[in-house]
Parts: C-alpha cells; structure tokens; sequence
C-alpha cells in the first residue's frame, strides 16, 4: 500500500499500510483469477476524475507500432492539445491520446509515476479506424507492493469524497483505486461474489464495487458483482449512505453536485437497521405494583442488583417483548427507535416480514406486499433446500373465512406440490392433508403448514449456542 503523506510516529514517517488476502486454494487462486479474467478495460478512464485537468500527470501520449506498445511519451504543457485522439507520425509509430469519442481531453488509468510497472499489461486493439489502449489481465500473480500515485488517499480519498459531498464529513477515507484493486483480485466478474465490508466507514467499498459494475457495463458485459456493508457510525446518514447513493446516480461529482449525470447506472439498494441496545432499554416496561417498588426500596443494593439481573429483566418486563398477540396485525407493530445518543425516541413500524426471512434463512425469490389488502406472501428456499410459501395475513382483515378465499385464489393446499412448507400466521382452519379419491390415484398428500409465531420467537429469543 501506499500512502505519500505519511502518518507520523515518534521514530518514522510511516507511508504504508497492509492487505492481507486469505483464499481456499492459496495466492495461486488470485494469479488465476487474473489470468481467466478476458475482458479488459479500458486504459483511458472515464466517470468521476477522469478529466485532463483533474491529474494532469496522467495526460501523455502513449506510442503504438504495428498494435503494440513501443514507448511512452511525457507530459506535455498545459496549453498543448493534441490534434486528435491518433496522431500518426513519419517514422510509422501512432501517437495514442487518452481523448474520448467526443474530443473531451481525459486521462490514462496510469501516470507517468505507475505506467512503466504496468507497461506489460497494455494491449493496442483497433476500434474502428482508430488505436484503443486496454488494460489486460494477463499477469502471474499481483506484486506485493502497491506504489502507484492512483493509490494516494489524499487525492482519491479525501478530495474525491469532499467532491461528492460538498463539503468534509469523514476523516481519512481510503483511496478508491485501492479498494477496487484487492476487490478485483479477489472476485470474478462473471460469478455472483458479494464484498462484505463489515466496518463501512465511508462507503468506499460500496463506491468501489459500484464503480466496478459501471466499468463492466461499459465494456459491454453484464457484471453480476454486489455488497453488503456493516456499519453503526453516527455517519452513516450524512456519509456512507449519501455517498453510496451518488455513486449509483453519477460517476463525477464537484461541489456535492453532479456533473456526469449521464453515467448513472441502474441499482437497488437496501438499508436494513437492527434493534439497538437502547432500542431495547426504550421499548421495557416494568410490571410492578407500588407495593413490590417500596419493599425494592428497603433492599440492600447487592441484593437489588441480584434482583434486577435475575427477575427483574426476565419477568417484570416479559410483556415489552414481541408476544403472539403482536403477530393478529403484523403490519402495524412498532417499537421506539432511538433518534440520537442523547436519549430521544420516536415510535417507528417494523418490518417483521423481512426479520422473519432471515430467521429462518430464506432466500427469497418472489415477494408479494399488499398490507392495504390484509396479506403478503413471501417465496423462497430454505437452507433444506424445501421450496417455502410464507403467508402474513391481518388478521382483523382476514378471518377464518377470508383467508381460506385467500389460499384458494393464490392455489395453496395439500394437492399442490408447489410447496414444501407453507408458514401463515394466526388461526386459521386450511386442512394440511388431503387424500384423493381412487378415480385421482388415492393417494395422500400433506402439506407441511407450520405457524409462524412460536417460529418466529423461538428463534428471536433462544439463547442457545450464544
């Protein structure tokens, strides 16, 4: 890594930081990602800084003889232009230009500083009549040592994320090249590999991979490469989501405002926020008469901190925790969600839908939300590998008569072999087998229906294996 500033101590300046890579098959699964990866990117960048004049050392005219890369000029003066993207000169070598299709003056993936190291990864391919320079991957295993300006965290750090913000909300953010170089060496393109940063700060590694998926549809691929950062920063609604939302809209930012908007790129993103600690202190209520508090009062202390860890929290707030009768309208259940650290609350709804498929481990396929209507149905697989239907239904708006017109229209009974497992919340009286008559085969069919609360609870408060 490399970092030109450096970080003070008390003997050394020190300029460099560490990445450690951990693979299944050792360093030589990371050469060979590089080397299977066929599809170059392009050595002119584009999108966010990629202007001439956002690094100027990174303006110069790489030579080109026969489609192959002879020699590497220098950085011209600042009021020189070339005339064009290809300069053709007498001696028969090609004068390449970072200029784009529309005559916009941008800059090499490389300065001057790094393009030497990286000369051998530089392919020259006709595009049209002109030279194109691509970056390739055709490399043994990556160097152990990163020293390229790209990687300097002060200009693709700092000044890129006060650029998108307009202002400094983060100290010390991570260059992006950075990021997006060990997200390469450690994901292919074509696979559905997920980045898991679980200490976010800034969002740069969700920029990184989105930044990565924009150069992949730029080359004409269909990138399939995703994120899932963890973070419990106060930032994280002034920096980390802003920024990651910005990057999806636009490449290039200046003054918190865009100024690629064309470059944006289609994604969904999904803020999931867990229960805090003082989500759970604001949500206890105690159930205690005043004569029980009085004779707390003439307790000695010891003996009320044995009573508050050994009954208090388990059995006088019993009835603040999440109970059967909350799941009758699963649609209205709230809790008192902490707004900042100085105490301050707010009652906000829940999403027991969405906290149930991750209880039970359900990859989702297919969601159906109609709250207005009384029900959401929710399709998937479990961990078992079962194909799983799960019915959330008011059950004020839907009673016994409601929801079995409900399962007839959406085709849920024992014949059908859709399902394997069908949870669906409340009374109801669905039968769960069936036995067909000896015209039909006279077989017997049951339909594995379970009830989602004590499910639900028994695996929101077991304390098993904690």
């Amino acid at each position: 890594m490399h970092n030109p500033k450096g970080s003070i101590t008390k003997n050394f300046n020190r300029t460099h930081e560490y990445a450690l890579f951990l693979t299944r098959d050792g360093l030589s699964s990371v050469a060979r990602t590089l080397e299977k990866n066929d599809t170059p990117r392009k050595m002119r960048r584009w999108g966010e800084n990629s202007r001439r004049i956002d690094r100027r050392l990174s303006f110069y005219p790489i030579y080109v003889t026969n489609g192959q890369v002879v020699d590497i000029g220098t950085v011209p003066d600042e009021d020189f232009h070339p005339s064009g993207k290809n300069v053709h000169l007498p001696d028969g070598r090609t004068e390449v230009w970072p200029i784009d299709q529309d005559g916009v003056e941008r800059r090499w993936n490389f300065g001057l500083d790094s393009i030497r190291q990286n000369l051998d990864r530089i392919a020259a391919l006709k595009v049209g009549d002109d030279w194109d320079l691509f970056v390739t991957h055709e490399q043994t295993v990556p160097k152990t040592v990163w020293s390229g300006g790209e990687f300097d965290a002060g200009n693709y750090g700092n000044s890129l994320l006060i650029d998108m913000l307009g202002e400094k909300r983060f100290d010390f953010p991570k260059s992006i090249n950075l990021v997006k170089k060990c997200i390469s060496l450690a994901t292919k393109a074509e696979e559905e590999d997920v980045v898991l940063d679980y200490f976010g700060g800034s969002g740069t590694t969700a920029h990184a991979v989105i930044e990565l998926r924009r150069e992949a549809l730029a080359a004409g691929s269909s990138p399939k490469l995703g994120f899932i950062l963890v973070e419990q920063g106060e930032y994280f609604e002034t920096v980390t989501k802003p920024r990651t939302i910005k990057a999806v809209y636009a490449a290039q930012w200046k003054d918190g405002k865009p100024i690629t908007p064309e470059t944006g790129i289609s994604y969904c993103l999904k803020v999931i926020k867990l229960e805090s600690y003082e989500d759970t202190l604001n949500n206890l209520q105690l159930g205690r008469t005043t004569a029980q508090g009085d004779l707390l009062n003439t307790l000695p202390q010891q003996a009320k901190d044995d009573y508050l860890l050994n009954y208090l929290l388990d059995v006088e707030s019993r009835d603040s925790l999440l109970s059967v009768e909350d799941f009758k309208k699963p649609f209205d259940y709230t809790l008192n969600v902490a707004l900042d650290s100085a105490g301050a609350f707010e009652p906000r709804k829940i999403d027991l839908v969405e906290t149930f498929n991750y209880l039970i481990g359900l990859r989702v396929k297919h969601i159906d939300m109609q709250p207005a209507r009384g029900f959401v149905t929710v399709t998937g697989t479990l961990p078992s590998g079962e194909n799983c239907l799960v019915l959330w239904r008011d059950c004020e708006a839907l009673d016994y008569e409601g929801v079995a017109k409900l399962c007839d229209k959406l085709a849920i009974n024992p014949a059908d072999n859709e399902f394997d497992v069908v949870y669906i919340n409340g009374d109801h009286n669905i039968p769960t087998v069936l036995t067909q008559t000896a015209e039909e085969g006279g077989a017997t069919r049951v339909l594995k229906l379970r009830q989602i609360e004590p499910e639900f609870l028994e695996r929101m408060f077991s304390v098993e294996d904690i």
